[in-house]
């Protein structure tokens, strides 16, 4: 178990964490009976000993939101069903005093045991704090530990989910009135940006790891010896890629909240969406065995986008989403996304060449940016 919940937090902020970590185990033991409370694991970046601070004039301070884990015995779903909400009205009375967003999420062991191995399960289980509990109960998950049977496809999932935080930050770059608001949210996406790109690479050649500080390091070993006949990767991308990383884990290690003009905050937009798409192409090429050559020829191909989801609980999960005529679609929702953020971020004709494919694909009768944008952000919270 890490001893501390930061690299360099002063003693103040660990003891504050501390506390707020004995007031979220007393919460829950109130909630959950012992019979059927099993462990209470801190995941994230402080349970993993390198969560955020925040220098201030008036000391560090939490920046990252705390994420718990509350394994009970029992039904997965039925223990979902009666302790999610009284666990969120839990965290929504801790948050304010923690100075941060306080979270739980329930699990059960056998769950975690009989999980295929995803990014999630490998951070969780390869880094965490204990509350309640030891790592004697997650035996049964050695499967979890090996980064390199993470699915190619998380690493897309990744890609996607740092992409569209540029595609909103590139909404609110273009709005009117630009304040520290929308500064520091452009800013914080694009340093969580810098992070995942060089993620990305190091998952698709199974050397992702739970730490940001040691996937630096694996990032700067694969650059150098980066071989253009060995690789298809680009040399040049990944140089940057190194750069822009080491930005990143400085980021995630020691945040700030952005004080950067428009125009200079545009310009590092307008950089890191480009290679972006270099990676984009790249990593679906790769996984999908189909060379793309552009955001549009990958936005039109008819390949399934998804294949390794099944067919019929597809159909299930559209008729749920969009209605009983959806049923038809084989399909999985997020390939929707997959599809419309390539053309949103990559293609400056989307409004003009593919606006009646985007509507259909995100559902909407949204005609300009920010309305197709919002039906994305939309179909992205449900589906990310």
């Amino acid at each position: 178990m890490n001893s501390r919940f930061t690299i360099d937090g002063s003693p103040a902020m660990e003891s504050h964490l501390a506390t707020t970590c004995d007031q979220v185990l007393a919460g829950v033991r109130q909630l959950a009976p012992a019979s059927q409370l099993e462990g209470v694991l801190l995941g994230g970046g402080y349970g993993r000993g390198e969560g955020g601070v925040l220098k201030t004039p008036a000391g560090d301070l939490p920046y990252n939101d705390l994420e718990f884990y509350v394994f009970l015995r029992g039904n997965a779903i039925l223990a979902e069903k009666k302790f999610r909400h009284p666990l969120h009205e839990l965290g929504e009375r801790l948050s304010p005093a923690a100075g941060l967003e306080v979270e739980f999420k329930v699990l059960t062991l056998d769950k975690l045991r009989r999980s295929a191995p995803s990014m999630f399960y490998y951070d969780l289980v390869a880094g965490h704090r204990w509350q309640l509990g030891d790592d004697t109960l997650l035996a049964g998950c050695e499967h979890h530990h090996d980064a390199a049977h993470i699915p190619l496809y998380e690493a897309t999932r990744l890609l996607m989910n740092r992409c569209s935080g540029l595609l909103y930050a590139a909404e609110r770059l273009e709005r009117r009135d630009f304040g520290p608001e929308e500064a520091d949210f452009v800013g914080r996406n694009l340093a969580k940006a810098q992070l995942a790109f060089g993620d990305v690479l190091l998952t698709a050649h199974g050397q992702y790891h739970w730490s940001c500080r040691e996937r630096h390091q694996r990032l700067a070993q694969w650059c150098a010896s980066l071989a253009p006949a060995k690789n298809s990767f680009p040399a040049e991308t990944a140089a940057k890629l190194l750069a822009q990383h080491e930005s990143g884990v400085d980021f995630k290690l020691h945040p700030h909240r952005s004080t950067e003009s428009r125009e200079s905050l545009a310009a590092r937009h307008q950089e890191l969406s480009a290679v972006g798409k270099t990676l984009w192409l790249w990593l679906e090429s790769k996984r999908l065995g189909t060379a793309f050559a552009s955001a549009r020829d990958y936005a039109a191909t008819p390949l399934n986008l998804c294949p390794e989801t099944s067919g019929l609980r597809n159909r299930l999960v559209n008729a749920r989403a969009f209605g009983a005529a959806a049923l038809t679609d084989a399909r999985y929702p997020r390939e929707r996304l997959f599809r419309a953020l390539a053309l949103l971020l990559w293609e400056p004709a989307a409004l003009t060449d593919f606006r009646g494919p985007l509507q259909a694909t995100l559902r909407t009768t949204a005609t300009d940016r920010p309305g197709l944008t919002t039906a994305y952000a939309g179909l992205w919270n449900r589906f990310n």
